[in-house]
């Protein structure tokens, strides 16, 4: 997957949806003339319908964190010219370690998951993660939220069509490990290192990962030479990308990049 265009994007998707779920914003970072690629997760290749009818899947229950970390890297890596990262949720928080490795030009971590040792105790947060942790259920069977869980911890303050909508065409199964694994030392970030620019967006809708924890995850980055930006958007939930609106953020981001050079 090379690229001999420097204005070049890598997406990152989150956990329990579709790689779909970039569609609109690719078209809209290429209408302003980049390339972009939203690769799906290993063992994920297919539509959210297609995905859903292999539940429970074993081989989307085996993903681990380390093994999404070392396939995005790879990716990235294999630009001419080191992309732009902007991953969502999980995806997020992959995309701070990536640019922390060096292979971001810039990075955008959206909704994030936090890295280790950030944690938040808010009633939302844990009612939204406790089914996809999977306690007491085998680690060999896919998670697949069912749509009320979907309403609470996606769409919550959406319309039942929007949220319907959003189900279908993007809900698919996950892996409870790598949901495990983002408490764990694989999910660890050297805050003091240099890096370069990150944006950390939140939202103060989100069930699933409160403001907070974004808000808290820009504090705890210490290297005063590197550019580390934390912008909160209003009324914002954790299906941000879909959500109406999002081509505000989607701007929003695209200025930053612009400032994040000068």
């Amino acid at each position: 997957m090379q690229s001999e265009n420097p204005k070049s994007i890598l997406f990152i998707t989150g956990a329990f949806v579709s790689n779909e779920s970039w569609n609109d914003w690719r078209d809209f970072y290429e209408s302003k003339g980049f390339k972009t690629v939203a690769p799906p997760w290993p063992h994920k290749n297919g539509t959210a319908e297609a995905l859903r009818q292999r539940h429970p899947d074993p081989k989307v229950a085996s993903i681990r964190l380390q093994h999404l970390i070392d396939y995005y890297a790879e990716i990235a890596a294999s630009f001419s010219q080191k992309p732009i990262i902007i991953g969502h949720s999980l995806g997020g928080l992959i995309a701070q370690i990536l640019n922390q490795r060096g292979l971001a030009a810039a990075a955008v971590a959206i909704h994030s998951v936090p890295p280790q040792g950030i944690m938040s105790f808010k009633f939302s947060f844990l009612k939204a993660g406790w089914g996809p942790l999977g306690f007491f259920t085998s680690t060999k069977k896919t998670f697949l939220m069912n749509f009320p869980q979907w309403q609470y911890a996606f769409t919550n303050g959406l319309s039942f069509e929007l949220q319907k909508k959003g189900y279908e065409d993007l809900a698919i199964p996950e892996s409870k490990l790598v949901v495990r694994d983002t408490i764990t030392s694989v999910a660890k970030v050297d805050f003091s290192k240099s890096h370069n620019p990150l944006l950390l967006i939140a939202g103060d809708n989100d069930h699933t990962i409160p403001y907070q924890l974004n808000h808290d995850n820009f504090k705890k980055y210490k290297n005063k030479s590197s550019v580390t930006d934390y912008k909160l958007f209003s009324g914002r939930n954790h299906f941000v990308l879909g959500q109406p609106g999002w081509q505000e953020i989607a701007i929003y981001i695209l200025e930053w990049l612009e400032k994040s050079k000068e």
